[in-house]
C-alpha cells in the first residue's frame, strides 16, 4: 500500500487563474502613503501649491502641468535630504552609470523601470532623465491608488506625455492597470511620444518573484509579473562605483555629498544623502534601558518605530492611525523588558519618533495631526534581517484589521495568504468584502475581487464547499454585470472549474475549462497567455481523469506554442515543459520525464537562482521522478535539499516547507528506515493540525500517510484506526464520492486483509470498485487499481479463478491503455503470474515471470526495486520446480548485478 504524496507533482500554471478581477488582490498598497505625499508639510507651504484635479497631479488652474513646470524633485518623491548651508533644499545631482541607458530609451515610446533598493536614488535618477529629455511633455502623475484609471485615460489624450509612477507597487492592485492597457497607450501613432517611467524597490520586485504559486496570493502576482514583464528594466545599484564616486567628488563642494563621500564604501551616496543609515542606528541605539538621566534612551519610543514597521509589513498601507500605534506598541515594550527598561512618557517617545534629523528626515513622519507613515528604508532594513517563518505577531496584524479599511483589510489578506496564514486571510478577506459590499455595492470589481479571493483563501483551508458557493456568487454577478465574454468571468469560470476540480467533480471541471478554452481562443486567440493557460489547465483535469495520452497532446501543444510565441527560457514556457514531464511520468516513461525535469531545473538554475521557489519546485519534482526510478538514495539526497532551503526561506510551517517533509517521510519509508518515516509523518501531522487544522485535506493526507507507515510497522491495529478516522473525516468534510475518500476506503480495506479480515476486505474493495466505475469509468487507473485490489483479496480467500480472470482482465486493460512496458502493466502480469503458481500452472507462471523481469531490467534498470521483487519471483517459481540451483545462480547474477 503505498502512500499518498501531498502534491506529489506540484502542476505549475503560472497565468491560470488571473485577470483584472484578480488584479485587487493585494489592495490599494500604499494608497494613503500616496495621498499623503502631496500633503504639504508646513515648511513647503511658500512654494507653488499643487492641487489634485481627476485623480491626477495638477496645477492650481486644474491643468495638468508640463515636466518643467516640476522642478522639485520632492514633488517627484524623492526622499529629502538633510539641511545644508546651501540655498538648495535638494543636493546637486550626481550622474549615474545608467543615466546613458535611461535617457535613450526615453526617446522611444516605452515603459522604463528603474529598481534598486530604497534609497539608492531611483527616483532623483529618472526624475533628472525626464527633465532633461522631455521638458515640454505634459506630466501625468496619479495622486491616489484610484487615480491610475484617470491618469490613463488622460495619458491616452496626450500626444506627448509621461505617465510617471514612482513606487510603481502602489497600483498593483488597480484593475486598470495592466500589461494590455500599458500595451495600448505605447502603441506607435503618428506625431505620438507617450513614455511610462516607474520606479519599485528591489524588496517589493522580490516580494512578487517569490509568492508561491497557489491561490489568491499566486493570482496577483502572475498579473504583477505580467505587467513587470512589459517594462525595460534598469537596475540602480545602492552603493556608487569608482565612476560615480569620482563624479561625486566634482560636486564635493556641497557639504552633504562631501559627508556622504566619506560613507561610501558602506553607504551608497543617496543611501546617506536621505538619513537612512543614521536613523536606523539612532532607532537600534534607542532600544536600550532607560537609565542615564544624562543620556537617555528611548525604549518607547523604539517600540513606536517598531510597530509601525511591522504594521507595514503585515500588509497595512495607509497612513498610520497614531492610535493604533500606541495600541500595538505595548505588544513590542512587553517582550523588550517591559518598565524594567524604565521607559519615557508616551508624549516623549511621539516627540522622538517624528522629530526632524538634520533638517528634514523622521523616523515616523506627520501627515496631519493623526497620522503617520513610516520610513522605508527601516521597513527595508528588518525585512531583511528577519529570519524566514518569523511573521508579524498574530495580536499585531489582528489590531491592524480592527482599525483598517476595505483597502488594508484586502491587502493584509493577501500578505497573511502568502505567508500560509489562511485563518488571519479569511478574517482579512470577510472584512474587505464587508466594506467593500457597503461602500461600493456587490457588483464593483473590487467587491468582485474580494469575494474571489475569499473563496481562494477558502479553498486553500480545505473549505471546498464553502468557495465553491463563493465562486459561484462571484460568476453569477460577473455574468449578469460583465456579460459571458467579459475577461473577469472568464476568470471566475476558471476559477469555478479549479474548485471543482479539488472536489473530485472531475467531468464538471472538465466541462467548465472547456467553456473557458473555446471562449479565450474566439475572444483572444490561440496563442494568448490566458488562452494557453486554460488549455493548460484542460490538460491537467484530463490527466486526473486518467485520459493520459490527451492530456499529453495538449501540454505538448501548449508548450509548442509557448516556445514560439514566448521563447524557450520564459517561465510560462518553463512550466509547460514541467507540466509534460509529470503526464509523461503518468504514463511511465520515467526515463522522458526525468530529461525534462532536469532540463528545466538546469534553465531555472541559470535564470532564476538556486533558491527561487520554481527552481526548488523543479528540485523536488526531480526527486519525485527519481523515487518512481527506484533511486532512493538520489530521491532523498533532492528531498533534504530542498527541504533545507524551504526551511530557511519559509520557514518551519509553511505549506511548502511541509510538502518537502512529507514526501522525504514517504522515501524514508520506501527505503525501510520506517522508524524515521513515522517521525517525519508525526511531525508534520502535528504542524498541519496546528496550522490549517483536524479535518484540512492535507491533514487528513498526513493522517492516511501516518496510518501507510504504521502498516509497514506491522502496527495493524493503530493503522485501522487512522485509516478509519481519516474516511469518516473524508466523508463528512468530502463526501462519499471523492477521490480521496474512495482512496481512503481503499487503504481500509488493504489493512483489513492484512488482519485476516477477507470477507470485510472483499466487501469494501467491491464498493470502491463500483462507485469508480461509475465515476471514472472501466479503464480508469483508478479503477484499475481498486479491481487488481479486488483480485488480491479473491487470492487471498482461495478462489484462483476468480482471482486469475481479475487479473486477466486489469492486465489488457493496462496494456491497451497504458502500453506492455508501463510500470503499472508490469505489476499486473507479475499478480498474475504468482495466481498461476498457485495454480500449479508452474510453466506459464515460469513464462510470465520471464517476461515481467526482462522487461523490468530493460525499462527501470538492474537496481529498481521492482525487479529485485521480480528476480525473487521468479526464482520461487524455479524451485518450485525443482530447478533451486538454477534460483540460485540467478540470485546470484542479480547481486552481482546491483554490486551488492
Amino acid at each position: 500500500m503505498a502512500p499518498e504524496l501531498l502534491a506529489a507533482y506540484q502542476i505549475e500554471v503560472p497565468w491560470a487563474i488571473t485577470a483584472a478581477t484578480a488584479a485587487a488582490a493585494v489592495a490599494a498598497v500604499a494608497l494613503g502613503v500616496w495621498q499623503a505625499r502631496y500633503e504639504r508639510e508646513a515648511e513647503r507651504r511658500d512654494q507653488q501649491a499643487l492641487a489634485v484635479a481627476e485623480g491626477c497631479l495638477s496645477l492650481p488652474s486644474g491643468k495638468l502641468p508640463r515636466v518643467r513646470q516640476l522642478d522639485d524633485p520632492r514633488d517627484w518623491g524623492v526622499h529629502p535630504a538633510a539641511a545644508s548651508s546651501s540655498a538648495d533644499p535638494v543636493p546637486p545631482f550626481v550622474p549615474r552609470d545608467v543615466d546613458e541607458e535611461l535617457r535613450a530609451r526615453l526617446a522611444e515610446n516605452t515603459f522604463v523601470l528603474v529598481v534598486g533598493d530604497s534609497t539608492a536614488g531611483k527616483t532623483r535618477c529618472a526624475f533628472e532623465a525626464v527633465r532633461a529629455v522631455l521638458p515640454d511633455h505634459t506630466l501625468i502623475i496619479p495622486a491616489t491608488a484610484g487615480g491610475i484609471g484617470a491618469a490613463l485615460r488622460a495619458a491616452n489624450e496626450q500626444r506627448r506625455c509621461v505617465l510617471w509612477l514612482d513606487d510603481l507597487n502602489t497600483w498593483f492592485s488597480s484593475p486598470e492597470l495592466t500589461r494590455d492597457a500599458l500595451s495600448r497607450l505605447l502603441a506607435l501613432g503618428r506625431r505620438r511620444h507617450r513614455v511610462v517611467v516607474a520606479t519599485l524597490r528591489a524588496a517589493e520586485e522580490n516580494r512578487w518573484r517569490s509568492v508561491p504559486e497557489d491561490g489568491a496570493a499566486a493570482d496577483t502576482c502572475h498579473r504583477v509579473q505580467a505587467l513587470l514583464g512589459r517594462a525595460h528594466r534598469i537596475f540602480l545599484p545602492r552603493l556608487f562605483s569608482p565612476a560615480e564616486r569620482e563624479r561625486a567628488r566634482l560636486r564635493a563642494h556641497d557639504r552633504r555629498i562631501a559627508d556622504a563621500l566619506e560613507h561610501a564604501e558602506e553607504y551608497g551616496v543617496a543611501e546617506y544623502l536621505a538619513n537612512g543609515p543614521q536613523l536606523l542606528a539612532e532607532w537600534e541605539n534607542a532600544w536600550s534601558a532607560n537609565t542615564d538621566p544624562r543620556a537617555p534612551s528611548r525604549p518607547r519610543g523604539a517600540c513606536l518605530v517598531a510597530a509601525a514597521v511591522d504594521l507595514r509589513r503585515a500588509g497595512y498601507a495607509s497612513p498610520l492611525s497614531r492610535k493604533l500605534i500606541t495600541e500595538v506598541h505595548g505588544y513590542y515594550l512587553d517582550h523588550r523588558g517591559g518598565e524594567r527598561l524604565n521607559p519615557e512618557p508616551p508624549e516623549a517617545a511621539w516627540e522622538w519618533a517624528v522629530r526632524p534629523r538634520r533638517g528634514t528626515t523622521r523616523l515616523l513622519t506627520p501627515h496631519g495631526p493623526d497620522r503617520v507613515d513610516v520610513f522605508d528604508y527601516l521597513v527595508d532594513a528588518v525585512q531583511r534581517r528577519t529570519p524566514a517563518g518569523e511573521h508579524v505577531p498574530e495580536p499585531v496584524v489582528t489590531a491592524a484589521l480592527a482599525h483598517a479599511g476595505a483597502a488594508d483589510a484586502h491587502a493584509i489578506g493577501t500578505t497573511a495568504h502568502a505567508q500560509g496564514r489562511y485563518r488571519l486571510a479569511e478574517r482579512a478577506y470577510r472584512q474587505a468584502l464587508t466594506a467593500h459590499t457597503a461602500t461600493l455595492g456587490p457588483t464593483h470589481p473590487h467587491t468582485l475581487a474580494s469575494r474571489g479571493n475569499l473563496a481562494l483563501v477558502l479553498q486553500a483551508l480545505g473549505r471546498l464547499e464553502d468557495a465553491e458557493a463563493e465562486h459561484r456568487a462571484e460568476l453569477e454577478i460577473c455574468r449578469r454585470v460583465l456579460g459571458e465574454d467579459h475577461p473577469d468571468t472568464l476568470t471566475s469560470r476558471n476559477n469555478l472549474a479549479s474548485v471543482l476540480w479539488a472536489l473530485g467533480r472531475l467531468e464538471e471541471a472538465e466541462a467548465e475549462h472547456r467553456a473557458v478554452l473555446e471562449a479565450s481562443r474566439r475572444l483572444l486567440g490561440e496563442d494568448h497567455p490566458f488562452t494557453l493557460s486554460s488549455r493548460s489547465n484542460l490538460a491537467s483535469v484530463l490527466q486526473d481523469l486518467g485520459r493520459l495520452e490527451e492530456a499529453e497532446a495538449e501540454h505538448r501543444a501548449v508548450l509548442d506554442a509557448c516556445c514560439r510565441v514566448l521563447g524557450e527560457e520564459h517561465p510560462a514556457t518553463l512550466t509547460s515543459r514541467n507540466n509534460l514531464a509529470s503526464v509523461l511520468q503518468d504514463l511511465g516513461r520515467l526515463e522522458e520525464a526525468e530529461a525534462e525535469h532536469r532540463a528545466v531545473l538546469e534553465t531555472r538554475r541559470r535564470i532564476l537562482g538556486e533558491e527561487h521557489p520554481h527552481t526548488l519546485t523543479s528540485r523536488s519534482n526531480l526527486a519525485l521522478a527519481l523515487r518512481a526510478l527506484g533511486r532512493l538514495g538520489e530521491a532523498e539526497a533532492e528531498h533534504r535539499a530542498v527541504l533545507e532551503v524551504r526551511r530557511r526561506l519559509l520557514g518551519e510551517d509553511h505549506p511548502d516547507t511541509l510538502i518537502s517533509r512529507s514526501n522525504l517521510a514517504s522515501v524514508l519509508q520506501d527505503l525501510g528506515r520506517l522508524e524515521e518515516a513515522e517521525a517525519e509523518h508525526r511531525a508534520v501531522l502535528e504542524a498541519r493540525r496546528r496550522v490549517l487544522g483536524e479535518d484540512h485535506p492535507t491533514t487528513l493526507t498526513s493522517r492516511n500517510n501516518l496510518a501507510s507507515v504504521l502498516w509497514a510497522l506491522g502496527c495493524l491495529e493503530e493503522a485501522k484506526a487512522e485509516h478509519r478516522a481519516v474516511l469518516e473525516a473524508r466523508r463528512r468534510v468530502l463526501g462519499e464520492d471523492h477521490p480521496d475518500t474512495l482512496s481512503s476506503r481503499s487503504n481500509l480495506a488493504l489493512v483489513l486483509r492484512a488482519l485476516g479480515r477477507l470477507e470485510e476486505a472483499e466487501a469494501e474493495h467491491r464498493a470502491v470498485l463500483e462507485v469508480r466505475r461509475r465515476l471514472l469509468g472501466e479503464d480508469h487507473p483508478d479503477t484499475l487499481i481498486s479491481r487488481s485490489n479486488l483480485a488480491s483479496v479473491l487470492w487471498a480467500l482461495g478462489r484462483l479463478e476468480e482471482a486469475e480472470a481479475e487479473h486477466r482482465a486489469v492486465l489488457e486493460a493496462r496494456r491497451r491503455v497504458l502500453g506492455e512496458d508501463h510500470p503499472t502493466t508490469l505489476t499486473s502480469r507479475n499478480n498474475l503470474a504468482s495466481v498461476l503458481q498457485d495454480l500449479g500452472r508452474l510453466e506459464e507462471a515460469e513464462a510470465e515471470h520471464r517476461a515481467v523481469l526482462d522487461a523490468c531490467c530493460r525499462v527501470l534498470g538492474e537496481e529498481h526495486p521492482a525487479t529485485l521483487t521480480s528476480r525473487n519471483n521468479l526464482a520461487s517459481v524455479l524451485r518450485a520446480l525443482g530447478r533451486s540451483e538454477e534460483a540460485d545462480r540467478l540470485l546470484d547474477d542479480g547481486a552481482d548485478s546491483s554490486g551488492e
